[in-house]
């Protein structure tokens, strides 16, 4: 495993959309409606700015009208330098390892309309204390996360569930634009996610895996103007 510090930040941050099969027949309905009309045929990318990001340990300042936030557990692949061996894309964009994110957003029921307000206010996405080597991490279908809000556990991610496995993922984003070393690219969020409120705390673990640490965050609520 290495330390956050030896990548962060020098790069861009992309979230997934739609990329649990939950998630996606849970939408399935909405998806047919317009202005759609049909279930997305490439991945669905948004993207975290360096405003929303966020280490382990740190408390994170939720807006003054936020009354909860959803706690959107993931696995982001860090992007390694390009590996001529692959087959598909401009990029033929390799994968370094792997860190925890909790990718934070406000209640929102709509996808019609890019993400930015729900998704980046600052300090929106918290990064785990540590990347952990592809090699070592293993394969990211048997990857499961435990989220737990003040010490209770809430919600268990399983990435066997993905719409889109790592790799395949990785291939159909490097079919429509070029991922650097340095990237992240988060494999998405399943639904059911949780919600927590100011003064709560955050952890996120990945289950018997203990090389990944714990990504734990207090959430603060931001005074409101005059107060």
């Amino acid at each position: 495993m290495r330390p956050l510090g030896s990548f962060w930040p020098c790069g861009t941050v992309y979230g997934v959309l739609l990329n649990f099969r939950a998630e996606l027949a849970e939408l399935g309905q909405q998806m047919q409606q317009a202005p759609y009309m049909a279930e997305p045929k490439a991945p669905v990318l948004y993207v975290k700015p360096a405003n929303t990001w966020s280490g382990s340990g740190s408390a994170i300042v939720l807006p003054a009208q936020a009354g909860q936030v959803e706690v959107g557990a993931s696995v982001a692949m860090v992007i390694g330098e390009p590996n001529p061996a692959r087959s598909r894309g401009p990029a033929r964009a390799s994968v370094a390892g792997y860190v925890l994110v909790n990718d934070l957003s406000l209640p929102h029921s709509s996808f019609f309309r890019p993400p930015v307000k729900v998704k980046c206010p600052d300090g929106f996405l918290g990064l785990g204390p540590v990347w952990v080597p592809a090699a070592q991490a293993g394969d990211p279908a048997g990857f499961v996360l435990d989220v737990a809000i003040n010490g209770v556990l809430r919600q268990s991610v399983y990435f066997s569930d993905l719409v889109r496995a790592a790799d395949t993922l990785l291939d159909d984003v490097g079919e429509f634009m070029t991922l650097r070393c340095g990237d992240l690219l988060l494999l998405g969020c399943d639904r059911g996610r949780p919600l927590a409120a100011a003064g709560d705390q955050v952890e996120i673990g990945m289950r018997n895996q203990a090389a990944f640490g714990s990504l734990c965050n207090t959430l603060l609520l931001a005074p409101q103007e005059g107060a």
